[in-house]
């Protein structure tokens, strides 16, 4: 066995460095040229792209023997092209399915009709469940107004209103009948003349001479304050005014005791008619007192006083 030649053996055993000795060289060991070094040596190059998925086996080109795919280095290679683009080469990929022209079937894209009919139904049911609430809301108002017809509204107001309570505060406060009056200086009571809105149609007359007086001491006066006095009387042709007393303390003007009713003279009967003043009271019993004073004109019929709460003309 010499350099270069281990004897006989198997491809794999040859030295590749063989022709770098002389015994090497003696026995024809040459730099590699596709082989090992030796004539016939085993070569196992294979060009990129030369293997086959699913195809027959190449031969391999006998020892020492370029192959014919085998191209130079560094110039392309006519054969070599990618594993998945060879038959039977590179892995199964999945099939990629087409949408739906009608956006509908598996793997398609949306169905876009299918959301379009599911929104309108949606719209639908709400306007529907709006419609049947505002009727039974109105329902249930007839009812609610059918039961309760008593109770105030929304824009009544629960509390009274001021001509309410201004007429509840005229009928608690007092009245009188002249008959019930004291009466003094001559005075008398009298129910010949119709007209008299007093009880049984009495009135007091007798009022033409100086001193001639009724007098009226009011209990249940609510509260210090102006209140309004209100006498009904008859006058006939010229008009009349009398002194008007409230405790003790004469009025500030006569009382206006008019023809408003425009009374011919003498004719009492059509002269029934009302009078006012505005005199101040106390808190509880007040005195007031109608007489006929020197220059005062007393030719009247009285019939009846009443107080109201405030200054009000009617």
């Amino acid at each position: 066995m010499t350099s270069g030649n281990n004897g006989a053996s198997t491809p794999e055993d040859d030295d590749p460095f063989g022709y770098l000795y002389a015994d090497g060289q003696a026995n024809g060991a040459q730099p590699p040229s596709g082989g090992y070094g030796y004539p016939n040596s085993v070569n196992r190059v294979r060009a990129v792209g030369q293997r086959q998925y699913g195809q027959p086996a190449q031969q391999t080109a006998a020892y020492g023997q370029i192959p014919q795919q085998q191209a130079a280095y560094g110039s392309p290679n006519a054969h070599y092209a990618a594993p998945e683009t060879l038959p039977g080469g590179g892995a199964p990929t999945a099939p990629v399915q087409q949408p739906s022209p009608t956006g509908g079937g598996r793997g398609g894209g949306p169905n876009t009709k299918g959301l379009l009919i599911g929104a309108i139904a949606v719209v639908a049911a709400v306007v529907i469940g709006i419609g049947i609430a505002m009727m039974g809301g109105d329902d249930q108002k007839d009812k609610a107004s059918g039961d309760n017809s008593s109770a105030p509204s929304s824009q009544q107001s629960s509390q009274p209103s001021s001509s309410a309570s201004s007429s509840a505060q005229a009928a608690d406060l007092p009245k009188i009948d002249a008959k019930a009056l004291r009466l003094d200086g001559g005075t008398s009571t009298a129910s010949d003349i119709k007209g008299a809105s007093a009880d049984g149609g009495i009135y007091v007359t007798g009022f033409n001479a100086t001193g001639a007086s009724v007098t009226w001491n009011v209990n249940g006066i609510p509260k210090d304050g102006v209140y309004t006095l209100f006498a009904g009387f008859s006058a006939a042709g010229e008009d009349q005014s009398m002194t008007l007393t409230v405790n003790g303390k004469p009025f500030g003007s006569k009382l206006n005791l008019g023809n408003f009713a425009h009374a011919a003279d003498g004719d009492f009967a059509k002269g029934w008619t009302k009078t006012y003043a505005w005199p101040t009271l106390n808190k509880g019993t007040n005195t007031i007192s109608i007489s006929c004073q020197a220059g005062d004109k007393c030719n009247v019929l009285l019939d009846q006083l009443w107080l109201k709460a405030g200054q009000v003309k009617d």
